[in-house]
């Protein structure tokens, strides 16, 4: 080869190197010049009102994350149409980290079968980050029934078809669900009446217009240890840590996939929002939960604690979707 061309060669890859140390020196200071995450507060929406399980749970783990990530957290509630205006507001919202949602399954899985004008996909809008903690139920009945175990249950509303009423805090909420399922396979024509809220529930089957109903230990437990209800079993695949004598209906043979699931808490994030992002944030979830005054405070509300992140909580939506799906179809609940 001429020396001018092995020149220009040398020249043409000397060019191309020079140009390619620039362009990486110039990527180097753009992100050393990038603002660290997080560099301003942290909005955490909560689709529930002020008060409830849902929003103590999430000012209690905002304080402890906040000394983490360095800046405030900030809960803003915004309640509604079973979970859906908050996170709507979540799923439409920047996925830059800023804004997060700490919601029920219902919210974050359920109600795409539930309802059918829902104005996000749970799967496409929303990022899972951390599911902090099962919510199982406990079937709780009229001290009147004749029933101390779920097989003797199953017996009673199969003897008395037409005349047991179960309770529910909604269309499509697990009570709901989970009765419907045991009405159907026991052909028990048992009535469903939906409440506005847990509470009224509780009240209803305290005074006997209702026998029976699903209900959380925060809501039962009291009225449990006071004879006032009897505790049938426990909804979901472990015992609950607020209820330890209290055997799950799987353990007593009631093995069905309808009573082997349960509920859940969890952080959610707008889709697109950086995967380094959400590990972080997961991080923190993980540290704040693990605190012994956090662990006790979820135990004590009738919760399990999980140990999560983004990867296992995604894993676990993908395993429970068609749980759900079936149990909704079974229902044959449906809202617009």
């Amino acid at each position: 080869m001429p020396f001018h061309h092995k020149l220009m060669n040398r020249r043409h890859w000397l060019g191309r190197a020079a140009l390619a140390a620039a362009a990486a020196s110039v990527g180097t200071a753009a992100f050393a010049q990038a603002p660290a995450y997080p560099n301003k507060p942290i909005k955490v929406i909560v689709p529930f009102a002020a008060g409830g399980a849902t929003d103590v749970l999430a000012r209690v783990l905002a304080e402890k994350m906040a000394v983490g990530l360095g800046q405030p957290i900030v809960i803003d509630n915004k309640p509604g149409a079973a979970g859906i205006i908050g996170t709507d507001a979540v799923a439409k919202a920047a996925p830059d980290g800023y804004t997060l949602l700490l919601g029920l399954s219902n919210s974050m899985l359920t109600n795409q079968f539930l309802y059918t004008k829902l104005p996000y996909s749970p799967e496409r809008d929303i990022a899972p980050i951390y599911q902090i903690a099962i919510a199982p139920l406990v079937l709780v009945a009229h001290p009147s029934v004749p029933a101390a175990t779920g097989p003797e249950l199953l017996k009673y509303v199969v003897a008395n078809k037409g005349k047991v009423a179960y309770g529910s805090y909604g269309t499509g909420a697990y009570p709901h669900l989970a009765g419907a399922y045991m009405s159907l396979t026991q052909n028990a024509d048992m009535s469903h009446v939906a409440y506005r809220g847990e509470a009224p529930m509780v009240q209803d089957l305290l005074g006997g217009q209702i026998q029976i109903a699903f209900a959380s230990a925060l809501q039962a437990k009291a009225h449990i240890d006071a004879g006032k209800l009897k505790a049938i079993g426990v909804s979901g695949e472990h015992r609950m840590g607020t209820l330890p004598n209290v055997p799950t209906l799987a353990e007593q043979g009631l093995n069905d996939e309808a009573y082997r699931v349960a509920g859940w808490l969890a952080f959610g994030a707008p889709a697109g929002t950086p995967a380094p992002i959400l590990e972080r944030i997961a991080a923190e979830v993980r540290k704040a939960t693990q605190q012994p005054d956090v662990a006790q405070r979820i135990v004590a509300m009738g919760f399990d604690v999980q140990n999560s992140s983004p990867a296992l909580f995604a894993a676990a939506i993908a395993k429970e979707r068609p749980v759900w799906e079936r149990l909704i179809k079974a229902s044959g609940a449906k809202l617009d």
